[in-house]
């Protein structure tokens, strides 16, 4: 039991998001009703729900050995852990968020200076204050327990930092983003006494590898379709592909089945070039990892 590894899966806003992740990377979390302990198909995996804010504490403890948590709560916490690998993704979309200075759309500040003296509301308390103190900017930092867009609407706090990945909530509420204080993303950490066991930094490697491999993977989509001979030179022209397009002869033909990788924002507009230089049977396939 010694060597079964603790890990921690976000709980919140980034569940689902995680659990898909590591569905797609061939690890199946069971999330049972109100348990805090989700089954996986993994012996040497136990799993604990964690929020994202508390993670970091719970794993420079000892309490969790390895888990998912955003850069931003490492720094707001500034835990001594061991940062294993960078998995940018979320419930939105596949880039890093901000954590961003806002202000009402009609305010006068347009800068951080603007904001001495003044109260500002957020869950982000500790690094707002360090960041505001370093530039020897005096604020009041208040800790906001949710809504953080409303406290400036109803006057609880001059300003704002929340984190965003659109700007639709922020625009929602009529503010304004004057200044970016933190670009973030969901980080795989490690206790690091977890991290100097063998057994359990052999498992911690491996739910590293392919989860950046489903990450990969996700941005990318297979190609197959049949060209003739005569048509060859100018379809492989048009695939990108990682290493070429594999391109195998169609038995007693002088057609042959071609095959690439590519990334899936490119299909809508290639698919049509293909076909008009000749290409047939155009079949387009997902990916579940790709090392």
């Amino acid at each position: 039991m010694e060597n079964i590894l603790k890990l921690g899966v976000p709980k919140g806003s980034l569940q689902e998001a995680t659990v898909a992740l590591f569905r797609r990377s061939g690890w199946k979390i069971n999330i049972n009703g109100r348990s805090y302990f989700p089954d996986i198909n993994d012996d040497a995996i136990e799993c604990a729900l964690c929020r994202a804010q508390e993670m970091s504490i719970n794993v420079e403890s000892g309490v969790i050995d390895a888990g998912l948590t955003g850069k931003d709560w490492i720094a707001e916490h500034q835990s001594d852990v061991h940062v294993v690998s960078d998995l940018v993704y979320s419930k939105v979309s596949a880039r890093p968020a901000r954590w961003v200075v806002a202000v009402a759309g009609d305010s006068p500040m347009n800068c951080l200076e603007d904001l001495r003296g003044k109260t500002i509301s957020t869950e982000l308390v500790q690094f707002t204050r360090r960041f505001f103190k370093e530039r020897n900017i005096d604020v009041n930092v208040k800790f906001s327990w949710g809504a953080t867009e409303a406290k400036i609407v109803s006057g609880l706090a001059d300003a704002i930092v929340e984190i965003t990945e659109t700007e639709s909530t922020i625009r929602a509420h009529n503010l304004k983003v004057i200044h970016e204080i933190m670009q973030t993303n969901t980080q795989l950490i490690a206790n690091k006494k977890a991290w100097e066991n063998p057994v359990k930094r052999e498992k911690i490697e491996q739910i590293a590898l392919l989860l950046q491999s489903a990450l990969v993977a996700d941005k990318l989509v297979g190609l197959k379709m049949n060209v003739p001979e005569s048509k060859m030179e100018k379809v492989v022209a048009l695939l990108p592909s990682l290493n070429g397009p594999t391109v195998a002869s169609i038995y007693q033909s002088d057609w042959f089945s071609v095959e690439s990788i590519v990334d899936a924002g490119v299909t809508r507009d290639l698919i049509p070039e293909l076909i008009r230089e000749g290409a047939e049977g155009i079949i387009e396939y997902p990916l579940n990892k790709v090392l």
